[in-house]
């Protein structure tokens, strides 16, 4: 294959996963959920979370059929899990003095700082619609080579991914304290709202299937 196509299969790939993965938005969220970490701690975050999302869409990309298959998973599964997911640490945002009592000290500051896996990576950066646009690539691609420009466009968004987390921590100094309060009860509310979008379109698309 030239090396042309290649880079065209590259650049397909960026411009159909980036508005989906939408690292702009998680950007944001980012900001509220990452407040209380300091700037070593956030940019490793950061990182773990944009890794994380690549390592996930690739091997969705080599096995994802196989994989959901396997184990009976269906997207509008996936749809609802992550709906749960996210519409959970909405509400801890909206309502950060609810804690639950038997989480203090360390292990409290421990399951607020743990946030690159979950809910960063997935649901938020590689959630459904990221997935399934990565299997409708995987059944699209024929050779090895097809294979690699998905695999280089899904590392580029990545890549983007960590740029734009990374930077969310110069907002933060920007916002203040004070600031950061009112946008993470801001992004709490339309994280339940994207949550309750995600569980009832998954619903929906079990009754069509």
């Amino acid at each position: 294959m030239p090396m042309s196509d290649f880079t065209q299969i590259l650049l397909v790939t960026f411009i159909s996963l980036l508005p989906i993965v939408n690292p702009f938005s998680v950007a944001v969220t980012f900001i509220s959920l990452s407040k209380d970490m300091n700037d070593g701690k956030r940019n490793r975050q950061a990182l773990l979370a944009s890794v994380y999302m690549a390592v996930i869409l690739i091997v969705f990309l080599a096995a994802g059929v196989l994989i959901m298959k396997f184990f009976g998973i269906s997207l509008p599964g996936i749809r609802i899990a992550g709906g749960i997911i996210i519409t959970y640490i909405g509400f801890r945002m909206l309502n950060p003095e609810h804690r639950d009592p038997q989480l203090q000290g360390s292990e409290a500051i421990h399951a607020d700082d743990d946030i690159a896996f979950t809910p960063l990576a997935m649901p938020m950066l590689s959630g459904p619609g990221a997935i399934a646009v990565t299997i409708g690539m995987a059944a699209n691609a024929d050779t090895r080579i097809e294979y690699a420009g998905e695999i280089v466009g899904i590392i580029a968004v990545a890549i983007v991914s960590y740029v734009l987390l990374r930077a969310s921590g110069s907002v933060k100094s920007l916002l203040g304290d004070y600031g950061i309060v009112i946008l993470t009860r801001i992004m709490g509310f339309l994280l339940v709202c994207i949550g309750v979008q995600f569980f009832m379109q998954g619903i929906l698309d079990f009754i069509r299937q």
